[in-house]
């Protein structure tokens, strides 16, 4: 995957997982929750093993080989990304042993240094950002918490860590792949169809797959559409977007390796709803230690 949209950048190249802020840093607690950066390959290591065991082990992904044996669910990409960790300091031990939901994080400047970002290989991510010339963008992926943590707290956990992020990096806008189980789309036609007519982007925020890959998100006529069951048969990461106030694309691709239906995510700083820059802060402070 590659985004060439503007010149690189003159900065040295950071080495492999090097995280952005230096040390364990938080930016966020939450009761027992402590959200930060991963500040060592052992935390990123375990963060991947995490995601092993949400996308293999719970969700039934196939990943290359090596991954599959070393029991981590790793990219190359990994290499170049800042990893957002959730620690429920309750647990005790190594913080290693305490990560509990994780976010991979890839800022538009980072990924034009490198190979791009991951959710070009479905979507046309390259034109899009570059209609956008003077906006920082940022990739939002492998959205990942262990089944116990699956609670709004902990999305908030994961809010706070990557709003702090978006702020200190001043972002503008963000954007990601967010998943609906299963490689049939029709089987999520009313969810597809709802979001294809509510929030789907058009004009200077559209979206398309990349050609050959796309399925066409209307599927359904608006009479036949309940929003309440809508929204009742979406992931609940998809309802939090929603909620922030996010577009999605009007197509959806399917993804064979790890077995879902992907839509892309676009989350405009400026459109997130007022009520969520209240809740965590204009300057994400609210929940920091």
């Amino acid at each position: 995957m590659e985004t060439q949209v503007q010149q690189p950048s003159q900065q040295s190249v950071p080495p492999a997982f090097a995280p952005v802020l230096e040390g364990p840093r938080l930016l966020g607690r939450i009761g027992t929750l402590d959200v930060r950066l991963a500040a060592t390959r052992a935390e990123i290591n375990a963060a991947q093993m995490l995601r092993y065991k949400v996308f293999v082990e719970e969700m039934g992904a196939s990943l290359p080989a090596d991954a599959m044996q070393e029991k981590r669910d790793f990219d190359t990409i990994d290499r170049y990304c800042d990893h957002l960790l959730v620690l429920d300091t309750a647990l005790g031990g190594t913080p290693e042993s305490q990560i509990v939901g994780t976010y991979r994080l890839l800022r538009q400047d980072v990924a034009e240094r490198h190979n791009g970002f991951y959710s070009q290989s479905e979507f046309d991510v390259a034109d899009l950002v570059g209609r956008h010339p003077a906006q920082r963008f940022l990739e939002l992926g492998r959205s990942c918490v262990l089944p116990a943590y699956r609670t709004r707290r902990t999305l908030e956990a994961l809010w706070q860590g990557n709003w702090a992020y978006a702020i200190e990096h001043r972002i503008d806008v963000m954007f990601g792949c967010a998943s609906f189980s299963g490689d049939k789309p029709h089987a999520h036609a009313l969810a597809l169809s709802f979001l294809n007519q509510s929030v789907g982007a058009r004009d200077e925020w559209a979206v398309h797959a990349i050609p050959g890959r796309g399925v066409s998100m209307d599927m359904m006529p608006c009479e036949a559409i309940t929003p309440r069951a809508a929204l009742a048969a979406m992931p609940p990461l998809v309802k939090g977007y929603l909620r922030l106030g996010a577009l999605v694309s009007h197509q959806a691709v399917v993804d064979p390796a790890f077995k879902t239906t992907d839509i892309l995510v676009i989350l405009p700083v400026k459109q997130i709803n007022g009520r969520y820059i209240n809740h965590y802060g204009a300057d994400a402070s609210r929940f920091v230690a």
